[in-house]
């Protein structure tokens, strides 16, 4: 009895690794307009019933420039300090082709960057 329930454990563990996930990277320098495509994935995985994990927030990359301002004779050296952030969100959701038929048709805004990945 105790060796069947081990192999029903490995036969589900199995199952389970065989299911292909896809990875889903998605990044922005907006954070509004990210977690609005971020919402409009997810309400189509939920819909569908298709197992996910995340949105999963990555760290925030920050780009930062300082250029020196424009001189006026020989005065004190001034700069000017610009700044982009880039934030990132992860997705893993299991394959299934009605649901990535649909991920297809959803429209990337222009300043949405969006990778897929296949497990």
């Amino acid at each position: 009895m105790f060796i069947l329930g081990i192999s029903k454990l490995m036969l589900k563990a199995e199952t389970m690794s065989l299911q292909r996930m896809v990875k889903v990277k998605v990044w922005s320098t907006d954070v509004r307009v990210l977690e609005d495509f971020i919402s409009r994935i997810v309400d189509i995985v939920k819909k569908s019933g298709v197992k996910m994990s995340g949105p999963i927030p990555l760290p925030t990359k920050k780009l930062t420039i300082r250029t020196l301002k424009l001189p006026h004779g020989e005065g004190k050296k001034k700069y000017e300090k610009w700044e982009m952030r880039i934030h990132k969100r992860l997705l893993y959701i299991a394959e299934d082709e009605r649901v990535m038929k649909q991920l297809i048709r959803v429209r990337v805004p222009p300043e949405v960057w969006v990778e897929v990945e296949f497990l």
